[in-house]
């Protein structure tokens, strides 16, 4: 690691919301209103019905700023009448931590562990894959979202 450097994690979380983009900027204010982070980039797709932020900061403001953005997604996106053409398993499909300057991967994995355990205070499942993967059939987020939502 470089010394005198900032830690910096980039996340790129999916939401199953493509279509209101009152509702992605809702979830976007989450992120942007935590001190120490800042958007990179925002796209959602109508067809998909999915929403894709990215976004950095330092390792603890985007744990927050993630958190309180899967409450609020959570809060607005109704999976029971959800339909898009992404295979998706949730109002949050995916929250990858990635090292990004000065951080490492286990660094990472530890923020999705903590990212996981608040949503499973929330009731909300949680299933860590590829690095922070806890079973080795789990690695690969296909084989998590093979029967969808709607199979869990």
């Amino acid at each position: 690691m470089e010394k005198g450097k900032k830690k910096i994690v980039e996340s790129i979380p999916n939401y199953s919301e493509g279509q209101s983009s009152k509702k992605i900027e809702l979830i976007v204010s989450e992120i942007k209103n935590t001190p120490d982070t800042r958007i990179v980039d925002v796209q959602y797709d109508t067809d998909y019905n999915r929403a894709v932020i990215t976004f950095v900061g330092t390792p603890e403001a985007v744990l927050s700023a993630n958190i309180d953005a899967a409450k609020k997604a959570i809060e607005l996106i109704d999976m029971n009448i959800h339909k898009g053409q992404h295979p998706r398993i949730g109002a949050i499909d995916v929250v990858p931590f990635v090292p990004a300057q000065n951080v490492t991967m286990e660094e990472c994995i530890k923020l999705s562990i903590k990212f996981a355990e608040a949503m499973a205070k929330e009731g909300v499942p949680v299933y860590l894959y590829e690095e922070s993967a806890q079973k080795m059939e789990r690695k690969n987020i296909d084989y998590i979202r093979k029967g969808e939502f709607e199979k869990l």
